[in-house]
């Protein structure tokens, strides 16, 4: 089983219109409600792709029931932390005119001492233990800005792998407690690194600087050019097709879903890229908020084209080369 950990979860609100007014009185054409946050993405999508997970997070207020209802809905199972203030609502503004997609995300509940206290002994009564556990998104307010680096020591010391996704200092923090993986994107890789990464020859040096800091896998992916991931056995690129985006969001939840999926039970990296670029590539042929379709995975698995790059011990260089298709 795959935990997910969802700290600051939402309902994500999807708003259709066609031609944004500023100014002006605008009418919706689709309304739609999904359960959002990073770790109940990966869970939604692991569960599509019939996996077994279990989401954990904090929850409250009337938002809170009605995320557990969408997921109760999806049949997607959860374990959530009661708490005082109300989860968020996110908003995605989708105009079909222009062809422009607007996010307003709200910062969440405050979470009080109690109630970190509440969900930490919470999540380590799982039994039996999780295979590995997924953890990101951004923080509410209240929580310390190393509790992703906690949640990871804590996990270590159950002897379960942690993969991480989140940006700015929750991830520097975080990376410090040494995760099995983590997946920036670009912008993260190099806030998280200092540096520009304006090559593709640049992303690999950066993944593998990643590694060195003794994170077993570093994944960086990098939208419609697919993916970059290294470990200290390998380098791995997983390039899937050119397709018309409908909507990027959960793109990069549902690749971490498919990392997930295979490296909970120990698959090789280079399946686990394959199965993340088709998730992800899946995921931008849906609008809005809805994410990847098991039908779609399907189907584009046999196009993502995946190289593996060995690297010899040291600076890197290569030793040999083979493409997958």
């Amino acid at each position: 089983m795959i935990a997910t950990i969802t700290l600051n979860p939402c309902v994500d609100k999807h708003i259709v219109v066609d031609g944004l007014v500023i100014n002006e009185t605008n009418r919706c054409a689709v309304v739609r409600h999904d359960a959002g946050g990073k770790g109940i993405d990966v869970s939604r999508a692991i569960h599509e792709m019939g996996g077994r997970s279990m989401a954990y997070g904090f929850i409250g207020g009337h938002e809170g029931r009605t995320l557990e209802i969408l997921l109760a809905e999806e049949g997607v199972p959860f374990s959530f932390t009661p708490i005082e203030q109300e989860t968020r609502a996110c908003f995605i503004i989708s105009d079909t005119k222009n062809l422009q997609q607007t996010s307003i995300n709200a910062p969440g509940p405050r979470i009080s001492k109690k109630e970190l206290d509440r969900f930490f002994r919470h999540l380590w009564e799982i039994y039996p233990g999780p295979d590995l556990i997924v953890v990101g998104g951004s923080v509410p307010p209240g929580c310390p800005s190393d509790i992703y680096g906690t949640i990871v020591l804590e996990a270590k010391s159950h002897g379960v792998k942690t993969i991480l996704d989140s940006s700015g200092q929750y991830l520097k923090e975080g990376v410090k407690a040494k995760p099995y993986l983590i997946k920036p994107n670009i912008r993260e890789a190099e806030e998280l690194l200092g540096i520009e990464l304006t090559t593709e020859e640049a992303v690999i040096q950066a993944a593998l600087s990643i590694v060195g800091m003794g994170i077993e896998v570093a994944v960086i992916s990098r939208g419609k050019e697919g993916i970059i991931a290294a470990s200290r056995e390998s380098i791995v690129k997983a390039l899937p097709p050119a397709l018309r985006v409908e909507s990027a969001i959960g793109a990069g939840d549902c690749a971490v879903a498919g990392l997930a999926l295979k490296l909970a039970y120990a698959e090789p990296l280079l399946e686990a890229c394959r199965l993340a670029a088709a998730m992800g590539a899946a995921a931008v042929l849906t609008s809005g908020t809805e994410l990847c379709r098991r039908a779609d995975v399907a189907r584009l698995l046999p196009q993502i084209r995946v190289t593996e790059l060995a690297p010899s011990p040291g600076k890197r260089s290569f030793q040999g080369e083979a493409e997958n298709r």
